[in-house]
């Protein structure tokens, strides 16, 4: 599931021509230092669900990667 979630983030983030993360850790956050606007988190949404068929943002807000996780687990 991680590395699944990761492979989403790179790929969001190579589509808007940012540098791909060598990793990612649970307290990263997704605006500050993954990057993400207000639509790339609409596209980070949109393809969890796709994959895991669940909505992380259903109870709110999620600010950080531990926080998909956690929604995911």
């Amino acid at each position: 599931m991680e590395e699944k979630v990761f492979e989403i983030i790179n790929y969001i983030r190579k589509n808007k021509g940012l540098d791909l993360l060598p990793e990612i850790k649970p307290s990263d956050n997704l605006r500050d230092v993954i990057e993400f606007t207000s639509f790339d988190l609409a596209e980070l949404t949109v393809r969890i669900e796709d994959e895991f068929d669940i909505d992380i943002f259903e109870d709110g807000l999620v600010s950080t990667i531990g926080e998909i996780f956690e929604k995911l687990s």
